[in-house]
């Protein structure tokens, strides 16, 4: 699927019908109809619900609408670099980092990038998946995101070059009120399963519990912020990082019980592929590398 026909796509769900598509990319409503037919043959099945007004996707392609939105913004964004590369406009690079990653190490990462000079640092929040699957897509030139402590610094497997860029420790947290109520049973608020830190807390931190301790799960959500805002609420105990919750450790707001087990230490690894070839990728590669170095 090529951007014109994502953005085609877009104005007929943002307009909610072909003739205000066809006004919002400033061609003929028969021309644009046109173009809707052949996305739809090019795709080989059709893509809209035309009995429905406004009109809307078929059903079964709904829940794919934030996925086109984002692709959209991504093919935008490529574009752009592209154009600013050929025309010598500035250097650009685009951060793929974790939710949690986002929130607390990226402004020192993008503030330091700036500081040297590039014109834009882009920052894309996903899980780990994600972040890799933009990696390898072109979307993004490099990953930041936790890992297991390795004892080497500098890793080369799968086509990835990988270099530990700081430490992160992932505590358990709670109200000082909920911490006093606590019995063998733990409130917890859990992430999904399928997300690098939902597995670690349940293989390597709920599986320590001493015996005769259980786990109820009041809350999950793949979004560290989202754990972090309900630990403040009262919920539950959250697993998250220091560097999020330091000022509140320190204020009393929220408090580690020592009931849910001891802190993990987690690496921050920078990542980016083994063959990148694009210069501005690895000058900040080397310069967010300088940085780890230097601290």
């Amino acid at each position: 699927m090529n951007h014109d026909w994502l953005d085609d796509v877009l104005a007929v769900l943002d307009a909610g019908s072909f003739q205000g598509a066809a006004e919002r990319r400033n061609i003929t409503q028969s021309a644009f109809t046109r173009r809707i037919r052949a996305i739809e043959e090019g795709l080989g099945a059709p893509l809209f619900d035309r009995r429905r007004k406004p009109v809307v996707l078929l059903q079964a392609l709904r829940a794919q609408e934030p996925a086109l939105r984002r692709l959209a913004q991504e093919m935008r964004s490529l574009r752009a670099d592209l154009r600013a590369a050929t025309k010598g406009a500035g250097r650009v690079v685009t951060l793929a980092c974790q939710h949690a990653i986002t929130a607390t190490i990226s402004p020192g990462l993008v503030k330091h990038l700036t500081d040297l000079g590039w014109t834009s640092v882009r920052v894309r929040s996903g899980n780990r998946d994600e972040c890799l699957l933009q990696l390898i897509s072109g979307i993004a030139d490099m990953v930041v995101t936790y890992d297991h402590p390795d004892p080497a610094r500098d890793l080369e497997r799968s086509g990835l070059i990988e270099r530990r860029i700081g430490r992160e420790t992932l505590v358990p947290v709670c109200l000082p009120a909920l911490a006093a109520t606590l019995g063998d049973e733990l409130p917890v608020i859990g992430y999904p399963s399928d997300v690098f830190l939902g597995e670690l807390v349940e293989r390597r931190l709920w599986a320590g519990l001493p015996q005769g301790r259980t786990i109820n799960r009041r809350a999950e959500t793949a979004l560290t912020l989202a754990a972090y805002h309900y630990a403040l609420n009262g919920i539950g105990i959250a697993w998250l990082p220091l560097s999020l919750v330091a000022a509140d450790l320190a204020a009393g707001r929220l408090i580690k019980p020592a009931v849910a087990g001891p802190d993990y230490a987690l690496d921050i690894r920078l990542i980016r592929l083994s063959d990148q070839a694009r210069g501005t990728t690895v000058q900040a590669w080397e310069a967010l590398v300088a940085m780890a170095d230097s601290v």
